[in-house]
C-alpha cells in the first residue's frame, strides 16, 4: 500500500504476508501510526486516494481479490465473505437513521430481502435487544452501538471479520464484554482478524499474532510464542511495557 508524494512513492506497509486458515483468528498489534488500519483499509479496498495498492496480491480461497473491480469486490466480497468492525462505532453509524434502516441498507445493496428474524437473533446474540432496532444512534450507549456494529457485520454471515480497534474509547467492563463476543464468534468457525495496540487485549483471543512496526511485519509466530518468548526487541518492549504484577520491570536487559 503505497501514497503518491511530490511524484515519489511513499509505502505506508511494505512486503507483509500473512496467512489465515478457517476458523483460526489473527493478531496484528503495533504502535499507533504503524501500518495496521492501513492494512486492514487495503484488504477492503477503503484507502482514501491517493492511497493505493501498488504491489502485491490478496487470495480468498483461490480467488485472487485483488484482480477484482470495485463493483465485484463490493457485490461479492464486501459484508457477504468479509465483514469490518472499524474502531469508534460512534463514527460508523449514519446519526439521521434507526438502526433497522440502516441494516436494511446492507441487504439491499447487495439484492437480498431484509429478514427481521434473522436480524432479530443477531442481536440477541450480540447481547441486544430487538428494541434497538427502532432507535437511533444517540440513543444508545457506546457499548451498545460497538455491538450493534458488530452485528451488521454478521447479518451477511461472512467468512471473515476484520476487527480494528473494536474497543477504543470503551470502558474495561464492556471491553471484557466485546472480547467475549468475539471468542463465541470464533467458536462458531468465523475467522477473525483482530488489529490492536494491546497486546494483553489480543492474547485473550487469537491463535497467532503479527507484530508491526514502520510498516512491516517483524515477527510473527504462535500468540504464547510471542507473549512468553518474543524473539525481536520491538516486541519485547511491547511486551514489557504491559504492567505485570510481580513481575518487575526489566527494560535494561533488551539490547537493540
Amino acid at each position: 500500500m503505497s501514497y503518491l508524494l511530490r511524484n515519489k512513492i511513499l509505502k505506508a506497509v511494505d512486503n507483509v504476508s500473512l496467512e489465515l486458515h478457517k476458523g483460526e483468528s489473527l493478531g496484528i498489534a503495533g504502535e499507533s501510526g504503524c501500518g495496521k488500519s492501513t492494512l486492514v483499509s487495503a484488504i477492503m479496498r477503503n484507502l482514501s486516494p491517493p492511497g493505493k495498492i501498488t504491489a502485491g496480491r490478496i487470495y480468498l480461497d483461490e480467488l485472487e481479490i485483488t484482480k477484482l473491480s470495485d463493483k465485484e469486490f463490493d457485490s461479492k466480497i464486501r459484508w457477504k465473505k468479509i465483514s469490518i468492525i472499524f474502531q469508534g462505532a460512534m463514527n460508523t453509524l449514519d446519526p439521521v437513521y434507526i438502526i433497522k434502516s440502516q441494516i436494511k441498507d446492507i441487504f439491499q445493496t447487495h439484492g437480498q430481502i431484509y429478514d427481521n428474524n434473522k436480524v432479530v437473533k443477531i442481536m440477541e446474540n450480540v447481547g441486544l435487544d430487538k428494541s434497538v432496532l427502532e432507535k437511533y444512534p444517540h440513543e444508545l450507549s457506546g457499548g451498545m452501538k460497538q455491538r450493534i456494529v458488530i452485528a451488521m457485520a454478521l447479518v451477511l454471515e461472512p467468512d471473515i471479520i476484520i476487527a480494528d480497534e473494536p474497543t477504543t474509547a470503551l470502558d474495561v467492563l464492556v471491553q471484557t464484554q466485546i472480547i467475549t463476543l468475539l471468542k463465541k464468534l470464533k467458536e462458531k468457525g468465523i475467522s477473525i482478524i483482530l488489529i490492536s495496540h494491546d497486546l494483553a487485549l489480543i492474547s485473550e483471543l487469537v491463535d497467532k499474532i503479527g507484530i508491526m512496526y514502520a510498516g512491516k511485519i517483524i515477527e510473527f509466530n504462535l500468540t504464547k510464542e510471542i507473549i512468553f518468548s518474543p524473539k525481536h526487541p520491538y516486541t519485547q518492549h511491547l511486551i514489557f511495557s504491559t504492567p505485570q504484577l510481580g513481575d518487575p520491570f526489566r527494560e535494561k536487559d533488551i539490547k537493540f
